[in-house]
C-alpha cells in the first residue's frame, strides 16, 4: 500500500509536467489551464488528484466533499468516491428545486465579478465533518464564503484541499486567520510574473 507521500509527490509531478507544458500566463494573474482541469479533463490526472486529497485527509472522519460548480465538481467527485462519501456541489444559481438552503456571494477574480454560492439544507446536517475541495486557491474569498455557510449551521469543516494554489495570492493566509483546519494543494504556483509559470 502505497503512502501519502508516494501518491502526493506522483500527483505533484505530473501536475508540474502538465501545468509547465501547457499552462499559460494570461496575465493578471490568471493561469489557463483549461486543458485538463475546467474544461477539457484528463481522467488519469483527475484520479491522482482525488486519490492524493483522499489518502491525506482519511483519518479526518470525513462524511461529505462540498465544492463550487463547475470546476470543482471532477476533482470533488473523485476525492469522494475515493473516501466512500457523498459530494454536493454549491449553485452558482438557485434552481426552483432548491427550498430551504444557505447562501453567501464572494468576488470572482477569472469571472469578473461576484459569484452567488447556494447550498440546499437537504443535503447538510450538524453531524458532518466536510471537506471542501476546489480546483484553485487563490485569494480565497470563494472557499471563505463557502466555510461561513457551513459555520452559520455549526457544521464542522474537516479541511481544505484544492488542485492548484497561487500562493502570492495567500488564499491560504486568508483561511488561516478565520479557521483552524488543514489546507492541502496538489501543485503550488509562486508567480505569474514577466509571462513566466515560476512553481515553489
Amino acid at each position: 500500500m502505497k503512502s501519502f507521500g508516494e501518491i502526493y509527490s506522483a500527483c505533484e509531478k505530473r501536475l508540474k509536467d502538465e501545468v509547465l507544458l501547457k499552462g499559460k500566463n494570461l496575465g493578471n494573474g490568471i493561469l489557463k489551464v483549461d486543458f485538463f482541469i475546467n474544461h477539457q479533463i484528463y481522467p488519469e490526472i483527475m484520479e491522482m488528484v482525488g486519490e492524493s486529497i483522499a489518502s491525506f485527509f482519511e483519518d479526518k472522519e470525513v462524511t461529505k466533499v462540498i465544492t463550487v460548480e463547475s470546476s470543482g465538481i471532477v476533482p470533488a467527485y473523485v476525492a469522494a468516491k475515493y473516501l466512500g462519501v457523498p459530494m454536493v456541489f454549491a449553485r452558482k444559481s438557485k434552481p426552483i428545486t432548491m427550498e430551504e438552503s444557505i447562501c453567501d456571494s464572494a468576488p470572482s477574480h477569472t469571472k469578473g465579478g461576484i459569484v452567488h454560492l447556494h447550498i440546499s439544507k437537504e443535503f447538510l446536517n450538524k453531524e458532518d465533518r466536510i471537506l471542501i475541495v476546489d480546483d484553485f486557491l487563490a485569494s480565497g474569498k470563494t472557499i471563505e464564503a463557502l466555510c461561513k455557510m457551513l459555520e452559520s449551521e455549526e457544521i464542522n469543516i474537516a479541511g481544505v484541499a484544492t488542485v492548484i494554489e497561487k500562493t502570492f495570492e495567500s488564499g491560504r493566509d486568508l483561511l488561516k486567520t478565520s479557521f483552524d483546519f488543514p489546507v492541502l494543494s496538489m501543485l503550488r504556483i509562486a508567480s505569474l510574473e514577466n509571462g513566466k509559470i515560476i512553481l515553489e
